[in-house]
């Protein structure tokens, strides 16, 4: 068995970045994705050459990057990003998942699909419209969903004959926009996708930039995973009891750490019951070890047989959080149908799904000046808004702020599976207002 107790290295430091593209359709984002994918080397011979058979099929003399990346028929027949498409790339000095998102308004819900573990958000702005609506959008989704890197990528810099003047204006406003809505750092690039000013190569057309290109900056820009400042976080997935000869007392509790780490001897507390325990065995890949952290996926044993199941959490039980029916947080709408007051819903925490209803929808956000707008009565597709939800039995929900891992959670309905909407708990806008009201019970067995 392994002794250490320190904190291994692998926490402090990594080599691979998750970023996600964003921005209004057409400004470019899957022909940037496509310039950095051919001009780092990691497109293969038989890629490039089907997309150069695509690009001369429709009349293309060049070979159109962005076929790189929009990978469904429908996406190719449009010529616009329909689904979020992921791609693992690397350079010598970083690995890399991306994930290009649509630009069209009614497929923003993809966009926070795309962003809800990105560490940088690359959000494009076609530099003859500025900053437009959707761009507004994005930058909000990315403020939201805590993305701690934004760059701003003025793209189509060849169409303004490459104007210094444009760049600044477009990166001043969306700036000032961004700082409000809390974002905490903001790069400005300006390139031209289609013929790789300053995505990989810097750009002889605009000298008068001397910052990193965009692959530089996603090089270089500090991505921290030191989880010793992370609540520690044990979803249960699975209760693992073989009942062998060989095991024949063998209870353990199977799943994947959501965040910091876990210790041989140390006291933890099962939530939503509050019952303690003393982690006695760590398994990982049929190993003991000493000590296991995210994203490990591991079997925890404990020294007393208590009554856990799918759902349930393990935490320190010096770091435990508090558990409530009530919760208060910033969503997302993301499917066709509204969703309203007094809705029921299925609220998906980790691994544990639970009966809620919408008690209370407070007010949602106006894009144009981040003002919000008191009791909507309903939240519709791409809205951002506040609810507040009663469940049926208590959640051990962290602040998003805290840990986007366990801060989140999914709104569902229960008559069909459809994903209504994506859950920040505590979250809102420095703008926010309080916005105080009065709910109503129901009276059908969903009063919680």
């Amino acid at each position: 068995m392994s002794t250490s107790t320190e904190q291994p290295a692998e926490l402090a430091a990594t080599t691979l970045l998750r970023f996600a593209t964003a921005g209004s359709v057409d400004d470019g984002k899957s022909t940037l994705v496509g310039r950095l994918l051919h001009d780092s080397k990691s497109v293969l011979a038989d890629q490039l050459e089907a997309v150069e058979h695509a690009s001369r099929s429709r009349g293309q003399e060049a070979p159109d990057l962005a076929l790189l990346t929009d990978g469904l028929r429908a996406e190719r027949e449009q010529g616009i990003t329909i689904d979020v498409a992921y791609r693992y790339f690397a350079t010598p000095r970083r690995r890399f998942i991306l994930a290009d998102t649509p630009g069209h308004v009614q497929y923003t819900r993809n966009m926070v699909t795309g962003a809800s573990t990105a560490e940088l958000a690359v959000v494009l702005v076609d530099a003859r419209n500025g900053v437009v609506e959707q761009t507004r959008r994005h930058a909000a989704v990315a403020a939201l969903l805590r993305v701690p890197h934004v760059v701003l990528a003025v793209n189509k810099m060849d169409l303004v004959e490459y104007r210094e003047s444009v760049f600044a204006a477009i990166a001043e406003e969306f700036t000032t926009y961004a700082s409000e809505l809390g974002v905490p750092e903001i790069t400005a690039i300006p390139i031209s996708a289609l013929a790789g000013d300053n995505v990989v190569e810097p750009s002889a057309n605009m000298d008068w930039y001397g910052g990193p290109t965009v692959l530089e900056h996603l090089e270089t820009v500090p991505v921290s995973h030191d989880l010793t400042a992370c609540h520690a976080r044990f979803p249960v997935q699975y209760v693992i009891r073989p009942q062998t000869a060989e095991h024949p007392d063998y209870r353990g509790y199977a799943g994947q750490i959501a965040a910091g780490a876990f210790r041989v001897g140390e006291r933890i507390t099962v939530l939503p019951s509050g019952k303690t325990s003393t982690i006695t065995a760590i398994d990982a890949l049929g190993e003991p070890v000493d000590i296991a952290w995210a994203p490990q996926s591991v079997t925890i044993r404990l020294a007393d047989d208590i009554d856990i199941s799918r759902g349930d959490l393990l935490a320190p039980s010096a770091d435990a959080p508090a558990t409530s029916q009530d919760v208060e947080a910033t969503v997302c709408h993301v499917a066709d149908q509204p969703l309203t007051v007094g809705q029921r819903v299925l609220l998906k925490h980790t691994t544990r799904t639970v009966k809620a209803i919408v008690k209370e929808i407070p007010s949602r956000l106006t894009l144009d000046d981040l003002s919000q707008h008191p009791e909507p009565g309903q939240l519709v597709a791409n809205d951002i808004g506040r609810v507040r939800v009663r469940t049926a039995e208590p959640l051990a929900l962290d602040a998003y702020a805290d840990s986007r891992r366990t801060g989140s959670f999914l709104l569902i309905d229960p008559a069909d599976g459809t994903t209504l909407a994506a859950g920040m708990a505590g979250e809102s806008f420095a703008t926010a207002k309080a916005v105080a009201g009065a709910s109503t019970d129901d009276e059908d067995g969903w009063d919680f």
